[in-house]
């Protein structure tokens, strides 16, 4: 057995006779990055916990073998082994660790981060506590914490969302396992720190031999760390090849349209994604023949919806099953079609240059205080927006970026009325009236006023109330205003539920019987139900999978040119950024360093931290010029921060850059603040870039 790990005709079964693996076979080689892609619902994450033996009740493994081979050549068969064995106990964090999505269902409440790292340290190589404290804060310094050794002695209520992951993460590499298993570890992470954890990655895979199993929906990640691919769909591997084989020569039409529903930085900004059609069955209704043949569009009636498919090898270790190239394949007429579109984005009519901003913000600035002492003084400032001024037109999406910490977020729920600004302006305009500050604004008005901005938030399932039918929940805000019936509140319930693509029968149900997709459609209904005129989207579609992502943005599109909306699309995934985006704002230590036309940001970068981001953006492939990778992190807000915020990181930053403090400049709409913006010659996303492999 040369491979670390041998997995065959693997079945894990749920509720009893329900398999959501179904007949798996991979190989992960010692050394190297075996990636696992597919949507949620496809069994990648039962996999990976079957691996440990830790998938939830009632699952279990019902067949197959999974074998580890030995340091000392022998092999254990995870697959038959007791869960609650000392040899799975010695396995699970010494042989093999893994990086969880969600740190914060796994990360425990009650003790500090640096209990929890050094407690895998201390049972696994029986080091003192004094040697495991050492090592837990070079390890967490190593994949990127911000004050290592402050947060060793953190809570997890302590940390960002980002801290969180990076300290699962530390965690899991504390032992130096063989095998490293990744669940979507970077989905939470900004693109600067997701490029310097998949370099840590890959530069303690080269030092240790260790394995990795990396899953995630992310094709720019798969082209940037792969050795391998392998490609699952309802329990079974659809496609398997080495990496560029099959991001350059995808053969399944599933695999295809993964691909295609990938946003673009090469072409046309504004053409509409292409999106797979429908969405992922259940197990339980797992269809006959090909699993993927009623969202195929090559399949045929006679053969696909009820003939078994087998796997067909086409050479170079490339695996495919897909009757068009199998025993069949002369029946097929396998043209490279594109993937049909989910929703066709109607063509947004371009602002004209003298049409008056529906937002205009000037100066906001919005500082949280710092309280110490037994009488909770207020001892200083967090200036998480300081001084920001910019203009939102009618019918465009500004997109707003930023590294976690940047204050992103918090401008948005500043504008939204979350938070109220300490000082300036944010004066909106209204339909036949004079602009109104919505600071300035009190009782009615207000009220009025609010329903015309609303918020898509970043975690649906935490925003949905989970007590409260999906009728209920986009009702309330129609019943607010007062003036409808509940006949009325019914028929628009359910004519908003049919304009984002969901069942009007869905009404009925709760939150809970959503997947993620469904109720980020839900929640962008609820945003919709005012009539609003400005909708703030924060993160909205970060944690979706790419094809899922894809019908959301195009539906985000065509309800926007259908509705007249405006949004301000609060985004850390650039190239969501750049096909949503009319123009870019870029965010930094509280205040925007850069803003332009997504094509003037993209083309012709005029400032250094913009450059940054875009060269860490994954699976640029080698067009990118080499990679431009941060170190340190976004400054501490709440210390006064002399001359320009990004000096300390900037590769290009002069004695000067630290003691002047850049304002806003340019011509054109094309604004940075930097004071060597015009001698510099940033590098570009060419025109000619995609995010993998074309």
């Amino acid at each position: 057995m040369d491979n670390l790990i041998e997995i065959r005709d693997l079945r894990v079964t749920f509720a009893g006779a329900i398999d959501v693996v179904n007949g798996l076979d991979l190989d992960i080689a010692p050394g190297k990055t075996l990636c696992l892609v597919g949507e949620s619902g496809c069994g990648k994450s039962v996999t990976a916990k079957a691996i440990l033996q830790v998938i939830d009740h009632p699952g279990r493994v019902s067949g197959g073998s999974i074998n580890l081979r030995q340091p000392d050549g022998s092999v254990l068969d995870i697959a038959k082994t007791k869960p609650t064995s000392p040899v799975m106990q010695h396995v699970r964090g010494g042989d093999i660790a893994m990086i969880h999505q969600e740190p914060m269902s796994f990360l425990s409440p009650l003790y500090t981060i640096g209990n929890q790292i050094s407690e895998a340290l201390m049972l696994h190589r029986k080091v003192g506590e004094k040697a495991a404290r050492a090592e837990g804060i070079r390890m967490l310094e190593e994949v990127g914490m911000p004050d290592p050794a402050r947060r060793y002695d953190s809570y997890t209520f302590q940390l960002s969302g980002g801290q969180r992951q990076r300290a699962m993460i530390a965690m899991a590499l504390i032992n130096k396992p063989r095998l490293l298993i990744a669940d979507e570890p970077t989905t939470a992470l900004d693109v600067t720190t997701q490029a310097n954890i998949l370099d840590l990655l890959a530069r303690l895979q080269r030092d240790t031999g260790m394995g990795v199993l990396f899953i995630t929906h992310d094709l720019g990640v798969v082209a940037e760390i792969a050795d391998e691919v392998a490609v699952m769909y309802l329990g079974k591997i659809v496609e398997r090849g080495p990496v560029r084989e099959v991001l350059e020569h995808p053969k399944h039409p599933y695999t295809r349209g993964l691909l295609a529903s990938m946003p673009r930085l090469d072409g046309d900004f504004k053409a509409s994604l292409q999106a797979i059609r429908g969405m992922v069955p259940p197990p339980a209704l797992r269809p006959a023949g090909c699993p993927f043949h009623p969202r195929c569009d090559w399949a045929r009636a006679d053969m696909c919806g009820h003939v078994q498919v087998l796997e067909t090898e086409l050479g170079h270790d490339h695996m495919v099953a897909c009757h068009a190239y199998g025993p069949q394949a002369h029946k097929f007429d396998r043209v490279d079609r594109p993937v049909a579109a989910a929703a066709a984005a109607a063509a947004v009519k371009v602002r004209e240059e003298s049409a008056a901003p529906l937002l205009s913000v000037r100066d906001i600035k919005k500082h949280f205080p710092i309280r110490s002492g037994f009488f909770q003084r207020q001892t200083g400032a967090v200036r998480a927006v300081d001084a920001v001024s910019l203009d939102i037109f009618p019918g465009e999406t500004l997109g707003l970026v930023g590294e976690s910490g940047c204050g992103k977020s918090t401008l948005g729920q500043t504008i939204v009325g979350l938070h109220r600004a300490d000082s300036g302006s944010m004066r909106f305009a209204e339909d036949d009236r004079p602009a109104v500050d919505l600071l300035a604004a009190r009782g009615a008005e207000a009220r009025r006023l609010r329903t015309d901005i609303r918020m898509i938030f970043q975690d649906p399932t935490g925003s949905l109330n989970p007590r409260m039918r999906v009728r209920n929940i986009i009702g309330e805000v129609l019943q607010v205003e007062g003036q409808l019936s509940d006949a009325e509140i019914e028929a628009r319930v359910q004519a908003l539920l049919a304009k984002v693509g969901l069942s009007p029968d869905y009404a009925q149900r709760y939150p809970h019987a959503f997947s993620g997709g469904q109720r980020q459609r839900i929640a962008i209904a609820r945003a919709l139900a005012s009539d609003p005129r400005l909708v703030i989207a924060d993160e909205a579609v970060s944690a979706l999978d790419v094809s899922v992502q894809t019908q959301i943005i195009n539906m985000m599109k065509a309800l926007q040119a259908e509705m007249g909306l405006t949004y301000l699309f609060v985004s850390h995934d650039l190239g969501v950024i750049a096909n949503i985006s009319d123009r870019v704002a870029v965010m930094y230590a509280g205040r925007i360093v850069e803003l332009g036309s997504t094509e003037e940001i993209f083309r012709n970068p005029q400032h250094p931290y913009t450059e940054a981001l875009l060269a860490a953006i994954p699976g640029r492939g080698e067009s990118a010029g080499g990679r431009i990778r941060l170190g340190g992190h976004v400054p501490d807000v709440a210390g006064r921060i002399e001359g320009c915020a990004f000096a300390d990181r900037c590769p290009y930053a002069l004695e000067a850059c630290r003691q002047v403090r850049p304002e806003l400049k340019g011509a054109g709409g094309h604004l940075d603040a930097c004071i060597r913006s015009e001698e510099l010659h940033l590098r570009p996303v060419a025109s000619n870039e995609t995010l993998v492999p074309a």
